[in-house]
């Protein structure tokens, strides 16, 4: 080293990764439901849309249509992929047929239920997918073993889902607005009150029934219209 050379300046090396660009995920159409289906999970229905699963998914919303049509063929194709969540009997058996028919439609409101709001897109929607198909299949199966009449099965068939995904929407709705347990406690509880401060000269039926009104649990009331159903369809068996 000479005297006017100074020495090399001294470097702290960094044991960082170098930065790399984010690459998209290999796109298929089962990956584009499962994005799909994590969005509505994490910030409910309102929030899919093909430029929100495509974001997710590290590319562009264009890049989904060779896979799916658009939103709408998308949610049918996550409503069918939650189906496929659902435990229906794979063996009827004439003597318990009503108890598989109700646990079928319980395993349609849990599943549901699992995943946010999205059993508000089943409404006005008639699944047609693998999934759905083999579950109509399967309830058909059941219902028949039961003896009933095959206009009576295929009504049945519309009924008991309406009644499962009208269920799991209304408590997604609490959900979604943060309603803790004690405060929907204390919510029945003003309801009890205000239903016994009625005027009983107007109201005697309502205010006699308060407590009777404002009683029982969510899964109390889906298990007593389960059962009223249920024994309606067995009333018309042949």
């Amino acid at each position: 080293m000479t005297g006017g050379e100074l020495p090399s300046v001294p470097r702290l090396r960094s044991r960082a990764a170098p930065r790399t660009q984010a690459r998209p995920r290999s796109l298929n159409r089962e990956t584009i439901v499962a994005a799909a289906l994590a969005i509505i999970d994490r910030e409910g229905l309102d929030a899919l849309t093909m430029r929100t699963v495509a974001h997710s998914l590290g590319t562009g919303a264009a890049s989904l249509y060779a896979h799916v049509g658009g939103k709408e063929e998308l949610l049918e194709a996550v409503i069918d992929h939650v189906i496929g969540e659902i435990d229906f009997a794979v063996q009827p058996d004439p003597g318990r047929w009503a108890e598989q028919t109700k646990h079928a439609v319980r395993s349609m409101r849990d599943a549901f239920a699992r995943h946010r709001d999205l059993a508000r897109a089943s409404f006005a929607r008639i699944p047609m997918g693998e999934n759905a198909l083999r579950g109509i299949e399967a309830m058909i199966s059941v219902l028949q073993a039961g003896g009933l009449p095959d206009r009576v099965v295929a009504l049945a068939c519309d009924l008991l889902p309406l009644y499962a995904m009208a269920t799991a929407y209304e408590e997604s709705i609490y959900q979604a607005h943060g309603v803790t347990e004690a405060e929907f406690d204390e919510y029945i509880a003003a309801m009890r009150d205000y239903f016994q401060a009625l005027p009983a000269e107007r109201f005697p039926k309502v205010a006699a029934l308060a407590v009777a009104l404002t009683s029982g649990d969510g899964n109390e009331r889906f298990e007593f219209g389960l059962d009223v159903l249920v024994r309606g369809l067995a009333a018309m068996a042949t």
